[in-house]
């Protein structure tokens, strides 16, 4: 039996889980060297979302928030949540550039780096662990925890053992969804100590109601690190409250060590930072829901999911998704659902519910799993569904990377041509973004504003203006189609444009959005003759990309829309016109 250390996270997965990842940096400043004091295990101030946050939403430089947070905290390590080969994004990178990402990482502040790999692939890991050993800084393996048929703690405990032998200096049991009960956390750490030398790290949610209760049954079978979260920003889809457990633990062999006092001074801080945020706080988010057990949406899933449906004006479809998602996951082989593969999962559930077919709308990111480039699936796909997303292409084998040729070169010469890079680092945000990262680089990226608390000290409420509406209006006969457009803006620190008008519902011809998105690329041109099948434009849904395909061969005639351009739901994007093909064969 020893003293149990803990992870502190509220300066990264707390606020992802709970704030949208939005808490700014000079919110951070004030604290930290209180923080520093308290005598954790780590820090956890970077990685997963953080970057995408910073550069999308907060105009931050998330180099600079590493930089800042390392001259401030001298005692304690920091340390970073790390995607394997997807580093801090959405898809797998070239090798050159793992490598120059966790150097430069490792340069600006980090000590810790915990790695994970969405599918258990531990192909997608073994750089990014070799790396950070030749770096000199910790290795962390990190293992997804879930719950289905082909998941079980010997299959774990083998995934433990292999890291080991990869040479990591810890392991983490990283329980996304909150959905390790206390007997199975006993059971897996006793497996995993069976196996291996190194410490073992819990990390839970508490979205299911159990997290604390399998702490306390960790702590008696061998675990040395958990993460907590200090109280204004835990439980719900975020940690345990750090105060409660180091109080749990006091006076048992197992007791923190840490000053509760001190973490009391320090939370009434952080109780200031929640009012500051409190519009961003969902109840979704916040609350204890058992029904995680059937679902498995993790925590940061949550809140995001709720927010993909209210902006396709679809909220009235949450429950419809949250039953389809289980379906889809196990058609994906039951990949555990942490980034990217919750993203990939989730969408797609949301995609079969809006457009009332299955698999009607697939994005390139659930093509791309099926053809095997995210890695392993830890179970077969489904043959059918495979056949409509990929038909008779058959999935890769190899490890995912070794497809990808070096970019770092080509990606410094067109990032010089843009004339945006001014270090490695700017470098790296734009291998890692190249779309929004181009924008931060120019600086036309503005920071979005808070939306103020009321006087209560309740999150204000924001309405939304609803979705267009397209009615069929029947006169003397005559059927037409009447988009009404709601009015209202929405003040988020400046004023929506109006959306540009364009034709809505059942045009002859008409190319139509099948959901709410940004127009990433226009692949046709007026005059340009199509195939069935061709695709037409690429539309952002979700943060994932869904190429608008013809139905029907033909002439473009008509293109109502340019890149850009945010459309909604039955918004007519082109025409595709029979009779000029007519004329064409002709």
């Amino acid at each position: 039996m020893s003293r149990i250390r803990i992870t502190e996270t509220i300066l990264r997965d707390a606020h992802q889980s709970l704030l949208a990842t939005r808490m700014r940096t000079r919110d951070m400043l004030p604290v930290v060297e209180r923080l520093d004091l308290v005598g954790y295990y780590s820090l956890e101030v970077w990685g997963g979302a953080t970057f995408d946050s910073c550069i999308r939403f907060l105009n931050e430089d998330p180099w600079e928030r590493l930089r800042q947070l390392k001259r401030h905290v001298t005692h304690t390590p920091l340390q970073m949540l790390l995607r394997g080969q997807n580093l801090v994004g959405y898809r797998h990178y070239a090798d050159d550039v793992v490598e120059r990402f966790i150097g430069k990482s490792v340069e600006n502040g980090v000590d810790i780096f915990r790695i994970f790999d969405a599918l258990n692939d531990i192909r997608n890991m073994e750089l990014a662990i070799k790396v950070v050993k030749r770096e000199g800084a910790h290795a962390q393996g990190a293992i997804c925890y879930t719950v289905s048929p082909v998941h079980t703690v010997e299959r774990f405990a083998e995934i433990a053992k292999h890291l080991d032998q990869l040479g990591c200096d810890s392991i983490c049991i990283k329980d996304m969804a909150g959905l390790i009960s206390p007997h199975v956390a006993r059971d897996l750490i006793r497996a995993i100590k069976k196996v291996t030398s190194v410490p073992v790290d819990l990390h839970c949610h508490c979205t299911s109601g159990v997290a604390a209760m399998s702490y306390f049954a960790a702590c008696g079978n061998g675990v040395s690190v958990l993460d907590t979260a200090l109280s204004p920003l835990s439980g719900g889809s975020s940690q345990p409250p750090t105060e409660s457990i180091v109080a749990a633990l006091q006076d048992t062999p197992y007791d923190t060590g840490l000053n509760i006092e001190l973490l009391l001074e320090i939370k009434r801080y952080f109780e200031g930072l929640r009012e500051k945020y409190g519009s961003l706080l969902d109840p979704i988010a916040e609350r204890t829901d058992a029904s995680v057990f059937m679902h498995q949406i993790p925590g940061g899933m949550l809140s995001n999911l709720v927010s993909q449906l209210k902006q396709q004006g679809a909220l009235d479809k949450y429950d419809e998704v949250l039953r389809e998602l289980p379906r889809v996951r196990a058609e994906m082989g039951y990949p555990p659902l942490v980034t990217p593969t919750s993203q990939i999962v989730g969408t797609q559930a949301v995609f079969n519910v809006l457009t009332g077919e299955r698999y009607k709308v697939v994005s390139r990111e659930v093509k791309d799993y099926f053809k095997g480039l995210y890695g392993r699936p830890p179970a077969p796909l489904d043959d059918t569904v495979k056949r409509i997303v990929i038909g008779d292409e058959e999935p890769v084998s190899a490890r995912p990377a070794d497809l990808i040729p070096p970019q770092l070169a080509i990606l410094r010469a067109e990032a010089t041509e843009l004339n945006i890079m001014r270090s490695d680092e700017d470098l790296l945000t734009y291998a890692l973004y190249p779309d929004v990262g181009v924008k931060f680089l120019r600086g036309e990226v503005k920071e979005e504003a808070l939306v103020p608390v009321s006087s209560e000290n309740k999150p204000a409420v924001v309405e939304l203006p609803a979705a267009p509406r397209v009615f069929e209006v029947d006169v003397d006969g005559e059927l037409y189609h009447v988009k009404i457009m709601p009015t209202g803006e929405i003040e988020m620190g400046a004023r929506e444009a109006a959306a540009p008008k364009r034709p809505s519902g059942r045009i002859k011809g008409g190319v139509v959005s099948p959901m709410q998105g940004v127009v990433l690329k226009l692949k046709v041109h007026v005059g340009q003759w199509v195939h069935k099948g061709d695709v037409l434009a690429i539309l952002e849904a979700m943060k994932m990309q869904n190429s608008i395909v013809a139905q029907e061969a033909g002439v473009i005639t008509d293109i109502f829309v340019s890149e850009g351009e945010t459309v909604v739901a039955n918004d007519v994007l082109m025409v595709i016109g029979q009779d000029e093909l007519k004329a064409t064969a002709s």
